[in-house]
């Protein structure tokens, strides 16, 4: 996951910590990130899970509260793909291992969910999955 900086050289994908208003800790969110002059852009295809959360902790913290750290793969599958696969544990593992292990334990844990009737848990199942079905449809175009 490489794209050309405007410097020219080449940008790679980092997951960073980024802060927003100083109140929210956003860890592994992923980036592009040019070695050369330091630019740095957030990885588009995680754009609008990324202004969600952010727009969902401002609702929820309203009052001033101290500052929270949050992982954002847990909040976002491509985010947690990402962080997966610059885990060493899983080096030798194929990209596409990694997303078919995790479609198949998303719709497992659909299963349960289902049929314990939790509608809330499938229903942030569901959104886990269509996260993956977007970024699938959008690499393939």
């Amino acid at each position: 996951m490489e794209k050309t900086c405007p410097c020219g050289e080449t940008m790679r994908i980092q997951l960073r910590t980024i802060v927003y208003q100083d109140q929210v800790e956003l860890e592994d969110v992923p980036v592009y990130t040019c070695g050369s002059c330091g630019r740095n852009e957030l990885y588009s295809e995680v754009k609008t899970s990324l202004t969600g959360l952010l727009e969902k902790l401002e609702m929820d913290n309203k009052q001033k509260q101290p500052k929270v750290k949050i992982s954002f793969s847990e909040h976002n599958e491509l985010a947690l793909l990402i962080s997966k696969a610059s885990d060493p544990e899983h080096w030798n593992e194929p990209v596409q291992a990694l997303l078919e292990n995790r479609i198949n334990e998303l719709l497992d844990l659909l299963l349960v969910a289902q049929s314990l009737n939790d509608d809330a848990w499938s229903a942030e199942l569901r959104d886990k999955l269509s996260q993956i079905a977007d970024y699938s449809r959008s690499a393939l175009t």
